[in-house]
Formats: structure tokens, sequence, C-alpha cells
């Protein structure tokens, strides 16, 4: 059966985080939000190349686990495609995402890929390849490296509850407890592997119970309660860098959108994301807490639901004013990225006799 109703609130316990930092949570959620409902736009004008995945629902999970590593340390995370507020809390922006998802020439990517496929080892995210499980095993090697080089790091990945009967994952974290690499091994639980409930693809009735088979603690969290999800991923992150090895954190969420944009949700029962979203929205949940336990204003939510739009603005106006592709930009960075193109496409005299329709001479015969 899908999920059927929101999981109970964690009992309430003091944050560890400075009022500064709670509203620091919230302006990542309203940015994640925000921002995904301006790509939700552009897609309906054709704008957005490929597809349009959203974590409507699920951004309390990404931005509360993100938050919990320590970027001054070298911390970093894999993202799986609505994980767009972890990137945001790992210093991604918004007029980078804008670029990637129209494919713009001065985009991360530079138009090759789409969506939130790119990272930067710098800032501390590493691009997916596959939302399969396959980054488990990728993020139990960079992990290793750091213990390795006895570099006080962590690595997180995300996984997704269908993920978790795939083999990546099963030989990912196996070797990773195995090795006691610095790995946290975040679990969403959202209800449904793209249209399949979860009890339709493993007869286990709780992911944290997996962590048994591999020797390592296993934890569950609500994920749509953003301060219970950087508690539990803190404690986590902690115990990782204290050399204790890797952790698997099942995160209680609901995805109140289908796996991507075109997906109509037509097998999900009557009512039930009506239900979350009136019952269990995160963003709603979390205002009414800053309100209500942390002194927190209504005008003070205001400002920031208002910076948040003049940035997504501002971002907008700029990605829509970047140019698309240089076709010949295609040719760098194959193999190096040299300074200078200096193939024999484009030597002086080639690109005017092709244009011709003309063999040029330098191009020599192949005589099979």
């Amino acid at each position: 059966m899908a999920v059927t109703s929101p999981p109970a609130s964690n009992p309430a316990k003091l944050p560890g985080l400075t009022r500064e930092q709670l509203l620091e949570l919230y302006y990542y959620m309203r940015l994640t939000r925000s921002l995904e409902e301006r790509l939700v736009n552009l897609y309906r004008q054709t704008k957005v190349v490929g597809g349009l995945f959203r974590s409507l629902g699920q951004e309390a999970d990404a931005v509360g686990s993100a938050y919990a590593l320590d970027r001054s340390q070298g911390d970093v995370l894999s993202p799986l495609i609505r994980n767009l507020g972890s990137m945001l809390v790992q210093g991604a922006t918004p007029v980078e995402i804008l670029r990637q998802y129209m494919a713009k020439g001065d985009s991360p990517t530079r138009g090759r890929e789409l969506n939130i496929h790119f990272g930067d080892t710098v800032r501390g995210f590493i691009g997916q390849i596959s939302h399969l499980g396959d980054m488990v095993p990728v993020m139990a090697g960079v992990t290793l490296s750091f213990k390795l080089r006895g570099q006080s790091r962590v690595g997180l990945v995300y996984v997704g509850d269908g993920a978790t009967s795939t083999g990546a994952f099963h030989e990912g974290i196996n070797f990773a407890a195995v090795q006691r690499c610095p790995l946290v091994v975040i679990v969403e639980n959202n209800g449904y592997a793209y249209s399949t409930p979860t009890s339709k693809q493993t007869a286990c009735t709780s992911f944290k119970d997996k962590a048994i088979g591999y020797g390592v603690p296993g934890v569950r969290a609500d994920g749509n309660d953003v301060v219970a999800t950087y508690q539990v991923t803190k404690e986590a992150v902690d115990r990782a860098r204290a050399g204790d090895g890797v952790t698997l954190v099942e995160l209680m969420t609901y995805r109140r959108k289908g796996h991507a944009e075109h997906d109509n949700q037509s097998y999900v029962p009557a009512g039930e994301i009506e239900r979350w979203a009136r019952e269990n929205d995160p963003l709603d949940r979390y205002s009414r807490e800053l309100t209500s336990k942390y002194g927190v204003s209504q005008e003070e939510l205001s400002r920031i639901d208002t910076r948040v739009q003049e940035e997504v603005d501002q971002a907008t106006d700029q990605a829509e004013a970047s140019a698309a592709p240089e076709p010949r930009d295609a040719l760098r960075g194959v193999y190096a990225d040299p300074a200078e193109i200096t193939t024999l496409w484009f030597r002086e005299g080639v690109r005017s006799a092709v244009d011709r329709h003309e063999r040029p001479s330098s191009w020599g015969t192949h005589d099979g």
C-alpha cells in the first residue's frame, strides 16, 4: 500500500540551532519551492529542455539533511533529482539551475546535460550519474578516499525507496559499511518508486531495518520536519566524522508531484495528495513552528519571501538572456579542455571548402 497518512511529528527538542540558522532553513526551503515553481512556468512555455522533476512536499528533507554537513570541513553530498534544496544549501545558485534546465551555453555543463545533473567539488556536490542507487557506490569510494587520506570529511548520499531494491545500493552500502567509510545514506521514503507504491517493490515495512543486514545503525525521522531532519542527520554526520562509519537514515516524506512534470499521477488514491498538502506541508508546518515556538514574526518571514521572489526574478532574467550553446563548443572538453580549438574542421580554408561541398586537399583520401 502507498503511504496513507502523515507521520507523527517528533517530540519537541532543542534544535541546537541559532535563530539566524532557523531562519536560514526557512529561506532555503522557500527558495527551493519558489525556484521550482518558476521552472514549472518556464516548462509550460517550452523554455525548459527535457523533463522537469519537482520536490514539492519534500523540501524539508533535502534542506534539513544538507544543512547538517559542514562545508568548512569539506563535506560533500550527492543529490538526486528531487534534492535541489540540498544543492542550494551547498552553494548552487538559482541562475545556474535555470540555465541548466534551459540548456544555455553558459550553464554549468554548457548545454551538454540538463536539470541538476552537474557538480562542483569545490562547493561540495557531486553530480548524479543515475537516480537508481548508482551514487551509493560512488560515494562509498569518495568517502573511502577521505578515510585513506586521514581527512575529517563526511559524505552524504540520497537514495529513493525504490532504489534500495537495486544491486548498486546493496553493493555500495555494504562496501562502505565494511570499510567504515564516513558516509551518511539518506533513504527518502516518499511512498512511490515512479508509479509503484512502496509495498509493491519491497516486503520490508521499515527501510531503517535494512541497516541491520549491513551491520550499521538505522534511524528514522519525519522528513517533513526540517529541524527533526537536521537533528537526525547531524547525529549521523558527527558519528561518521568520529570514525564510526555509516548510518542509514530513513526520512518519511511524501511526493506530491509525479515522477516528472509529465506524470499525471493517475495511480495515486483519490484524496491522498490533497490530504498531505493540507496536513503535512513542510513549509506550512515550519512557518507555524517558527512563529509559535521560536518567536519569529510573520513580518520576518514575509521579508524572506520577498527576498526569495526578487532573487528568482533576477535569476530568471539572467537565464533567459543567456545564449544557446555554440555548436563548435561541442568539441571542447571531450578528452581535455584546450585553450584554443585547433581541430581540422575549423582550420582556415577547410570550412570554405566544406561550404562549397568540396573535399579539402588536406584531408587526403581513404582507400580502405
